[in-house]
């Protein structure tokens, strides 16, 4: 009785949500971190690829004598902030990191430059022997900021913080190895700042890889509807949304449902949503009234919601509305056992109180895990259909 209590304590511990509670003659796997397992010893090891480390060898960080930042070491030589970043050329791609497992990525730190063109920047994760990759996205969309421009988030899996550090905790296990790219689609280089933090250790036989797979449409191709995922077949879990909306109107653009279809639904899905600003945790068009009394939309950023990003016309070429907002399934993931389908209503209103099918600007990236291989992506926008208009 005593044992069962201290790990339903240690379970309901703040942010305890990526631990898992393990019986005291059980080894653990030094994994699964959180403040509900912080207190325990394994045999994992800790590694960190970086532009200092490209390879995440034990004991060979720090020791580049060429890099981008050898004119400004010239006095001190090595070990001296020699190779902080790296440069890729245009039209390029070049593999951040390759890891020989097995073990599990925990945390992604990186700055680009430059800051305002995310969407010519696309990662790409492969996990063991795949060639097609289970993660393929923008980078500023992969870390729910998708608009080319600065936004604090203070999320449990994403932090975006100041001036533009992409900071990602998602977990990320692995069996035999990792790999992890980033294209420059831009026609200029591009410099990346980076640093992945991995450990490697025994990994549990249940364990779902890592996914996240880009979608973007303007207009919608169907009027009213947009799918944020589809062609999932496996058995696995919906962990989060991270959704860029632009409004082609001028009024709400809100009243849309989120509809999960799992395991066979047709018609109907088995998960229904009562609106946009509902299903993104928020209520009545994210409206605030202003020190003016007017109504205005009001950002916010929570651990696992939010409205991060509002970009309001400025009576030039920022002409629409455009906006930002994610959604983890964290405590409430949207589990299947064959498949799953997503999708959003694009829905406003018009005279006489009547809904009104849109065809908005959606951009949306879906985040899951799942067993065993994927089907292949769609093929990812072309570098036009992804510029931001």
């Amino acid at each position: 009785m005593k044992k069962t209590l201290l790990l339903l304590v240690l379970g309901s511990a703040p942010f305890s949500v990526f631990s898992t509670a393990f019986a005291d003659d059980e080894a653990f796997n030094g994994l699964e971190s959180g403040l509900g397992s912080l207190y325990r010893t394994s045999n994992a090891q800790s590694r960190s690829i970086s532009p200092e480390n490209v390879t995440g060898a034990k004991g060979a960080a720090g020791m580049a004598t060429t890099g981008l930042g050898a004119d400004a070491a010239r006095d001190l030589g090595q070990g001296w902030k020699v190779s902080p970043c790296v440069r890729i050329q245009p039209n390029s791609t070049l593999t951040l990191a390759e890891i020989t497992g097995p073990g599990a990525i925990k945390q992604i730190w990186m700055t680009p430059s430059p800051l305002d063109n995310t969407r010519s920047f696309i990662l790409r994760f492969y996990w063991d022997d795949e060639t097609d990759p289970s993660v393929e996205c923008p980078m500023g969309d992969f870390f729910a900021c998708g608009w080319g421009r600065y936004c604090q988030i203070s999320s449990l899996p994403v932090c975006v913080n100041p001036r533009s550090a992409f900071n990602c905790y998602w977990p990320m296990p692995f069996h035999k190895k990792a790999k992890i790219t980033l294209e420059n689609r831009d026609d200029k280089p591009m410099v990346i700042y980076y640093q992945i933090n991995y450990s490697l250790g025994d990994v549990p036989s249940d364990a779902g890889y890592f996914h996240a797979q880009f979608r973007r449409e303007n207009p919608l191709k169907t009027k009213g509807i947009y799918t944020i995922l589809d062609g999932v077949e496996g058995v696995g879990q919906y962990v989060g949304t991270y959704l860029a909306y632009g409004s082609h109107g001028t009024g709400w653009w809100g009243e849309g449902e989120v509809k999960f279809y799992i395991d066979g639904d047709q018609e109907f899905p088995t998960i229904c949503g009562t609106g946009t600003e509902d299903y993104f945790c928020g209520s009545y068009d994210f409206e605030v009234a202003g020190p003016d009394g007017k109504g205005r939309y009001t950002e916010f950023s929570t651990p696992y919601s939010g409205l991060a990003q509002v970009i309001r016309p400025d009576g030039l070429y920022d002409s629409q509305q455009r906006f930002g907002l994610y959604r983890w399934h964290i405590t409430d993931p949207v589990r299947f056992q064959h498949d799953l389908r997503v999708t959003i209503q694009s829905l406003g209103w018009q005279s006489g109180g009547r809904y009104l099918q849109q065809q908005d600007d959606i951009a949306s990236v879906a985040f899951w895990y799942q067993k065993g291989p994927h089907k292949k992506f769609p093929p990812l926008p072309s570098r036009d259909e992804l510029e931001l208009h």
